[in-house]
């Protein structure tokens, strides 16, 4: 186990008024997980996604397969 903390980020394409997660991928190498959370809620819940899951879920926004919100 690690003791290391998330080093939490945005991405530099957020700018759309707050509503963001933020992504600790520090984490992935040594736990496997990519811990996401809500970047308006910094001390609420954190979710915490297998890293291929969340590697997926990268993809398939870039392919465009959740269109646009």
């Amino acid at each position: 186990m690690t003791t290391e903390t998330p080093r939490w980020f945005t991405s530099s394409y957020s700018d759309n008024g707050g509503a963001c997660i933020e992504v600790a991928a520090n984490l992935v190498a040594p736990r496997g997980t990519v811990p996401v959370r809500d970047s308006k809620n910094p001390t609420g819940p954190v979710l915490g996604f297998r890293a291929g899951v969340f590697t997926s879920f990268i993809a398939g926004v870039k392919a465009g397969k959740f269109g646009t919100v």
